[in-house]
């Protein structure tokens, strides 16, 4: 049984808990929060969880395999840095780092030591972004030529993170797991309507080699709550509404066709084909305890982790780009990483 600590418990931390705490293999051993009343609360669910107002009494427990950092980013490094130090696997809240010299040290880290770094990247253990990994990985789309999402809502207003940060990484790393490419570019247009706290709205362009391109609106200023990614390919289309009860994903048989055929060039060299659309179904299991799971089968069997701390660099190095891009009103600016690995889907 792997023992587990979790540092903060505020916005993500009561979900960590409560998914561990119903992991098998997993027993929550502690959690920390400088807030006396949030660990009341602990106490109060969780008879049996030590907890503290120092962080540095989880990292002493020697009986503790595993440390949970749920804080604020700018916090990530330094608390990263004493988990990974004090010999204990460490799973990391997204984004991992403030910058990318940070997350490239704290990866460092972890293989110097050999203790497993996962990030947690929740939205790549869903049953629908999975499926849709399925699907492409099967060519059912053909070659994928965009990707249109929406994450809008009204708040929840950041103080340490711009938008990008805040809701474009989940997309950032939607990308890096559907897709064999890295994007060579990138071009934001966003603002911030009040001063003194960070951007608030962005729009998105990411630009791939392939032809692909993607898009994505962010935004905290928004009258509804949208989340929501069309996926188009040269033989199907993907729709994901994330808000839906049932029926998350559908696939439509739709696309067109071009042909250059002489024997037709009095007729229309564009073809319309519109097909069926099906709802295929998916696995209904909460992402964190998907990725609770994958991520004790990594420190017993010595695995990497679908979001380690490789693909977590690479999204902070995206969100750098996009922040430059943004600061720079919408310049296109490259991208410079190390090669995406192909798709890979949880078992």
């Amino acid at each position: 049984m792997l023992r587990i600590g979790i540092i903060g418990y505020g916005y993500w931390g009561p979900n960590l808990v409560r998914n561990f705490a119903e992991t098998p293999g997993l027993a929550v051993a502690g959690v920390a929060d400088l807030d006396q009343k949030r660990l009341e609360t602990v106490q109060k669910r969780y008879p049996g969880v030590k907890t503290t107002t120092r962080f540095q009494d989880l990292l002493e427990d020697l009986s503790i395999d595993a440390i949970a950092v749920a804080t604020p980013v700018s916090t990530h490094f330094d608390l990263g840095m004493a988990v990974l130090k004090a010999g204990k696997h460490l799973w990391l809240e997204k984004p991992m780092a403030e910058s990318s010299l940070q997350a490239r040290k704290l990866v460092d880290e972890a293989e110097m030591r050999k203790r497993v770094l996962i990030v947690d990247h929740t939205f790549i253990y869903t049953g629908a972004i999975r499926k849709m990994a399925e699907i492409i990985q099967r060519q059912d789309l053909g070659d994928v030529y965009y990707y249109d999402s929406t994450r809008i809502n009204l708040g929840l207003f950041q103080r340490d993170v711009n938008v990008i940060s805040d809701l474009a990484v989940h997309d950032f790393s939607i990308l890096d797991y559907l897709l064999g490419e890295q994007p060579v570019e990138v071009s934001v247009a966003g603002t911030n309507h009040f001063p003194g706290t960070p951007e608030n709205l962005a729009y998105i362009s990411l630009f791939y080699n392939s032809g692909m391109i993607a898009h994505s609106n962010v935004s905290w200023l928004a009258p509804v709550k949208v989340r929501q990614i069309l996926l188009g390919g040269s033989k199907k289309m993907i729709t994901y509404d994330d808000l839906e009860p049932s029926e998350k994903i559908k696939v439509y048989d739709k696309g067109v066709s071009f042909t250059d055929d002489p024997q037709k060039i009095y007729q229309m060299r564009v073809g319309y084909r519109t097909g069926d659309m099906w709802a295929p179904q998916l696995d209904t299991t909460e992402a964190l305890r998907v990725e609770g799971e994958h991520f004790v089968d990594c420190i017993e069997n010595g695995k990497v982790p679908l979001t380690d701390g490789s693909l977590g660099l690479r999204v902070v190095e995206l969100i750098e780009a996009a922040t430059r891009s943004m600061n720079e009103r919408g310049r296109a600016v490259k991208i410079n990483g190390t090669p995406m690995w192909q798709g890979r889907v949880v078992a």
